[in-house]
């Protein structure tokens, strides 16, 4: 006897999805009943998008649609298909504390985000994580630095040996 099973609900079915994500064209194969907060971490890699309550209470999963703020967990997907989503990563404007002091104290990275407040990793994460970009950024100036253009003190080396 072979025995058939059904599945209790359908399975969602696949569609093309395009947007512009911060000024980007993107296009994915999304489920049809896919959550636009979902879609953005997992399938077009905006982390900044934070998964909060996933009921529309916290708000730290808003994004713009269109220029209006969505709330990205109540959101499908589908429904955003040729619209414009700018997410927190579209909203930065560069990394303005670091471009005028590439090596600040803590005090004054903390100074310098007074009034953020984050629920879900706490302030010195923060604090920490800026204290490396600016690690990072120095590095490349190093690296760059190091690397332009010098008089060759052995010329003709490479050319002839």
């Amino acid at each position: 006897m072979v025995e058939f099973r059904l599945p209790m609900l359908p399975q969602p079915g696949e569609l093309v999805w395009s947007v512009n994500i911060n000024g980007t064209e993107v296009k994915l194969n999304i489920e049809s009943n896919a959550i636009l907060l979902d879609v953005l971490r997992d399938q077009a890699g905006s982390l900044g998008t934070k998964r909060g309550c996933d009921m529309g209470t916290c708000g730290c999963c808003s994004v713009l649609v269109d220029g209006e703020p969505r709330l990205s967990c109540l959101t499908l997907a589908a429904d955003m298909n040729g619209r414009e989503i700018t997410t927190v990563e579209g909203l930065a404007n560069g990394h303005q504390l670091l471009s005028q002091n590439n090596n600040p104290t803590n005090e004054e990275i903390k100074t310098a985000i007074e009034g953020n407040l984050c629920r879900c990793t706490g302030f010195q994460q923060i604090v920490d994580s800026i204290r490396a970009a600016s690690d990072i950024i120095r590095e490349n100036n190093d690296i760059e630095d190091s690397t332009s253009a010098k008089s060759d003190p052995h010329p003709g080396f490479m050319e002839g040996n």
